[in-house]
């Protein structure tokens, strides 16, 4: 997260949307129920007019739209082949904390859960994500990429991060504790639009990050083969099992809530190392 010493030079490069100003998980449910209320207090619909799979696919998305990731001014930097060695090596370290920490996020939905066919579908989905069906899983895929980027394997599973990447995974998996299992499984709804955001990151990888090798683009390139079956594993959960309006909002605030994380990622990753010229040790 951004502190308020860097708040204003945040907003000059485009980052009043992350950082301090992005919501926190708790703050994106508070938010979506304002808005809630204050709609039907208009004598807007009410909560338990549900939405079909196509409206609230595309609800999922506008709402998505606006703050994904590819409108980061880092990301913007990646896809046009401007980020050096050092940024690019930055990125995938601190990136790698929170693909190291999808596990925990997934054990804690497992254990929140009473279902046992969800337990079973987002087991599977957790064993394969491992790569313990298919190595390499999403872990390894990472490490995978690191090496291939110049980096040692060790010193990324070793690296403390920088402090607001910290925050903002652990503020993940700490929500995945405490809420319900549903919304613990809806902050995977962020990924449905993730699939056209990828395949623009390869193509930019691959046309200007040369120095990268090429089977370091191994885990891009299996994640964008699954994506689609992912995402609409949990797209059938969340439209089986929130019942009601309100539940539907809540499972797209959970969403949104990821989206805070991720920027929130990008933010501190941008902040020093492009803003500023930190050192790549600030992050191992």
């Amino acid at each position: 997260m951004l502190s308020r010493r860097r708040a204003p030079k945040a907003r000059q490069h485009g980052l009043a949307e992350g950082g301090r100003h992005s919501p926190s998980l708790e703050a994106s449910r508070r938010l979506v129920g304002r808005r809630r209320r204050g709609r039907r207090g208009r004598g807007a619909r009410t909560l338990t007019d549900l939405r079909s799979r196509e409206t609230f696919s595309r609800d999922l998305r506008n709402s998505l739209r606006p703050r994904y990731i590819d409108k980061h001014p880092f990301m913007r930097l990646l896809y046009k082949g401007e980020l050096s060695k050092k940024q690019m090596q930055a990125w995938i370290i601190n990136r790698f904390y929170l693909q190291n920490n999808i596990i925990s996020k997934d054990a804690a939905i497992l254990s929140n859960c009473p279902l046992p066919e969800i337990r079973r579908i987002w087991m599977s989905r957790t064993i394969r994500r491992e790569g313990l069906e298919r190595p390499p899983g999403d872990v390894e895929g990472w490490l995978m990429l690191a090496e291939a980027a110049g980096l040692k394997r060790v010193d990324v599973l070793a690296a403390r991060c920088l402090p607001g990447v910290r925050f903002a995974v652990n503020d993940l998996v700490n929500f995945a504790r405490r809420a319900s299992w549903l919304e613990g499984i809806s902050t995977s709804l962020y990924e449905i639009p993730a699939r056209e955001e990828l395949a623009r990151r390869i193509e930019s990888l691959r046309r200007h990050y040369g120095w990268i090798r090429a089977d370091g683009m191994k885990f891009f390139l299996s994640r964008l083969a699954q994506l689609d079956r992912d995402s609409q594993v949990v797209l059938e959960i969340v439209m089986k099992h929130c019942t009601t309006r309100e539940m539907q909002d809540r499972a797209i605030a959970a969403a949104l809530s990821m989206s805070d994380v991720t920027w929130s990622i990008h933010d501190a990753v941008y902040m020093n190392y492009v803003i500023e010229d930190r050192s790549l040790l600030d992050s191992l």
